[in-house]
């Protein structure tokens, strides 16, 4: 694990750039403007870079075969409202090993 990596700061860059790409996926559902699968795909890379960069450690449970059921469609709603659940735990797990390393 990357302590740097989890470090607030970085993670916060990271969820601020989901938010972003999140509203955006939103929205092109809603509207089924086409744009959907384009941004999921983005939203993809922003996940596995985070990932590579902070370690596997920061994966939730299930974390790659979910991240694998949703870059096989990435179009689907289904599979946006899994990656909101990915970034959303992989937040929290972050929080939980930046304590576990202070308290260490």
């Amino acid at each position: 694990m990357n302590v740097e990596a989890i470090a607030k700061e970085k993670i916060d860059a990271w969820f601020a750039e989901w938010t972003v790409l999140e509203a955006k996926i939103h929205t092109a559902h809603d509207t089924r403007n086409g744009e959907a699968k384009g941004l999921m795909e983005e939203a993809i890379v922003l996940f596995d870079r985070l990932v590579q960069e902070a370690g596997d450690e920061v994966l939730p449970i299930n974390g790659i075969d979910r991240l694998a059921f949703i870059q096989a469609k990435p179009g689907q709603y289904a599979c946006y409202r899994q990656l909101d659940e990915l970034f959303k735990e992989t937040k929290k797990r972050t929080a939980r090993l930046r304590l576990q390393v202070t308290k260490g």
